[in-house]
């Protein structure tokens, strides 16, 4: 979809998941063309898109595998031929939860790959064409598990926390160029994931707020972190998880 010069664009991984929808809705009423991510499922991902469009949002939808390095060079590579992207959110994430002592290679990796492996894959061709315009907004989500820990989750957490430390070092590196990085760890969220594995009692006895949050609120973090208005928020972990920790 076209959109005039002066748009800046977005692109959201996880785009068609509950909080990416969020966030691409968020991004598309502030004014940018949000280029909405999915993994397999581009239906949900086009979805979203024509909610936005209905609103009179800009946007298009774009699937690969974020962990498959190949694929996601290629996609990053045809929608930079449209010009660079200014703003990128890294929100896709897998969960494959095990106790570490019982958990298998497979599923350590596939979480790691997902998570750190992927944001690296979408965001270091992006870099340059971004820095070219002396202006840049990168969020990374992670999770409130990557702070505190969480049993179950040793490769959520590990995938997650390895997020902070290379977002604080690419802020050091990219803050010249006009460009923030930023991660954004969000609590117990609403929405499919948190239904099944959070019911309303365990959330009232973990989360001093005694609610799960709602991803507009999310979204609203992340659509403020991407504005002009957050040019001096840089290399920070921002937590958003009811009072957790």
């Amino acid at each position: 979809m076209s959109q005039p010069p002066t748009t800046r664009r977005a692109l959201v991984t996880g785009g068609s998941g509950d909080l990416g929808a969020a966030i691409c809705a968020r991004l598309a009423a502030d004014g940018l063309h949000v280029i909405v991510h999915a993994n397999a499922n581009l239906e949900r991902a086009q979805a979203t898109v024509a909610a936005i469009r209905e609103l009179g949002g800009s946007a298009e939808a774009v699937a690969f595998d974020v962990a498959d390095g190949e694929a996601a060079r290629a996609a990053i590579a045809g929608l930079l031929g449209e010009g660079p992207i200014q703003v990128v959110v890294n929100n896709a994430g897998v969960h494959d939860d095990a106790p570490m002592a019982g958990m298998s290679e497979p599923q350590w990796k596939r979480v790691i790959d997902v998570s750190l492996h992927g944001f690296f894959h979408v965001t270091q061709p992006l870099l340059l064409p971004m820095a070219r315009t002396r202006w840049g907004r990168i969020v990374n989500l992670s999770s409130v598990a990557a702070v505190l820990g969480n049993r179950g989750q040793t490769n959520y957490a590990a995938a997650k926390a390895g997020l902070h430390g290379a977002s604080m070092s690419l802020a050091r590196e990219m803050a010249s160029r006009g460009i923030t990085v930023n991660v954004v760890a969000p609590g117990v969220i609403e929405g499919r994931m948190a239904a099944d594995a959070f019911p309303p009692e365990t959330i009232r006895q973990l989360v001093p707020a005694g609610r799960a949050g709602r991803p507009q609120e999310v979204a609203d973090l992340v659509g403020f972190l991407c504005s002009d208005a957050a040019g001096y928020i840089n290399g920070q972990v921002i937590g958003i998880n009811g009072g957790m920790g």
